[in-house]
């Protein structure tokens, strides 16, 4: 699951073996883009209403109703779960 918070250019520390990797341990949030996601709909206010979004990395993560195709979000690597735009 680690491949998926990791983009060009983003740091994560490799545990070794000798010569095998035998873990991975990544920065607390990553930022990642939203690549896809249905649009909010107008007049739909629920508070804490969420809908899937698919991230650049091919992640998909619950985000809020206001995020658009396009933005750049911040993603917990321990639960996966949206915290904020970036």
């Amino acid at each position: 699951d680690s491949a998926n918070y990791l983009v060009d250019s983003s740091g994560a520390q490799l545990m070794m073996y000798g010569d095998e990797i035998i873990g991975v341990e990544l920065p607390a949030s990553v930022e990642l883009d939203v690549a896809e996601t249905e649009p909010g709909i107008q007049g739909d206010r629920v508070s804490g209403a969420k809908k899937p979004a698919t991230l650049s990395t091919g992640l998909v993560v619950q985000v809020p109703l206001f995020i658009n195709p396009g933005e750049r979000i911040k993603v917990d690597t321990r639960s996966g779960e949206f915290i904020s735009r970036a």
